[in-house]
């Protein structure tokens, strides 16, 4: 593990984080940890879904248009008997 120094954090922050690290039952130096953990999460999660990052990954080629046909039949539910196909 490695070590990190922090200077120059003003009073009223430091007590806050007090505050907020006796609340959550952990020290200080925890409470930083976990606040600098949920931040990094949350900077590396992607911002869209994966439909989305496909779309934009493929965009500059191009689409194209497919004609659909018309759904005749209503939904059913799935068979799921040992060995039964639908």
């Amino acid at each position: 593990m490695s070590t990190l120094t922090i200077r120059n954090i003003e009073p009223a922050i430091k007590d806050q984080l007090r505050l907020v690290a006796a609340a959550h039952g952990r020290s200080m130096e925890e409470e930083v940890r976990t606040i600098l953990r949920n931040v990094m999460v949350q900077a590396t999660a992607p911002t869209t879904g994966l439909g989305s990052r496909i779309h934009a990954r493929f965009r500059a080629i191009g689409g194209v248009d497919l004609d659909l046909p018309e759904r005749l039949d209503l939904p059913r539910a799935a068979n799921l008997d040992a060995g039964g196909a639908a």
